[in-house]
């Protein structure tokens, strides 16, 4: 198994050298290059491929908030851990707006960033206790008021949903055009928005979640008699 890339984007070279030092001891931990603000980080992230980006956010040219935005519209499988000496409700979730995995106070940063590394690389989110919290609190709060947060399904069309359904079922572009009654061309159309919006890649990703939103019926004693 290879090491896992680190891209640090800091304006600060200090803390730069010091986060360099402190991850160069850990034998699947590579730092892979460094920029020194955000506009550089999107080059460098396009350039050097890295697995997880250390973003700070207030930075000269571009911030860390843009930076990360524009990284992962271009590179979904990059994950960015935010860098920041904010421990506010606030920043956490425009972090997380912004397509952050997460974020690490830099006062801590000694204790929690390699193990936040780790989390994230596996496709995990990072949130310390009292950003969990947060988070619950928040969630929490909006249900009370009849609030509850808009899920990637709620912000599916009626189309958009047809298809998502038809396509769980196994029908070809060319069948679902033809049993909608639209071009071949606004079926790829919808199913590439289905797809960024729930943010999946593959039809059998589509099945799985059409199964768990009951679109699809799945008789599980098929098969067995």
């Amino acid at each position: 198994m290879g090491k896992i890339k680190v891209l640090l984007v800091d304006d600060h070279a200090i803390l730069r050298a010091g986060l360099s030092r402190l991850l160069s001891e850990e034998q699947d931990i590579e730092v892979v290059g460094e920029a020194e603000n955000g506009r550089e980080g999107v080059q460098k992230v396009q350039e050097l491929r890295p697995d997880v980006v250390l973003m700070d956010i207030g930075m000269p040219v571009m911030n860390g908030m843009d930076a990360t935005r524009q990284i992962k519209k271009r590179n979904q499988e990059v994950k960015i851990l935010v860098l920041t000496m904010h421990d506010n409700e606030e920043y956490l979730f425009q972090v997380l707006q912004a397509g952050a995995s997460g974020y690490v106070l830099k006062r801590a940063a000694d204790s929690d960033l390699v193990n936040a590394i780790h989390v994230v690389y596996g496709g995990d989110c990072f949130l310390y206790p009292s950003a969990a919290k947060m988070v619950v609190e928040d969630y929490l709060e909006k249900v009370r008021h009849g609030q509850e947060p808009t899920t990637s399904f709620d912000t599916l069309t009626d189309r958009e949903r047809e298809i998502l359904k038809l396509v769980a079922e196994g029908y070809t572009n060319r069948e679902i055009a033809e049993t909608l009654f639209i071009s071949v061309k606004t079926v790829e159309t919808h199913k590439t928005n289905i797809m960024e919006k729930l943010n999946l890649h593959k039809r059998a990703e589509l099945v799985r979640y059409a199964i768990r939103k009951g679109l699809l019926q799945v008789d599980f004693d098929e098969g067995m008699e």
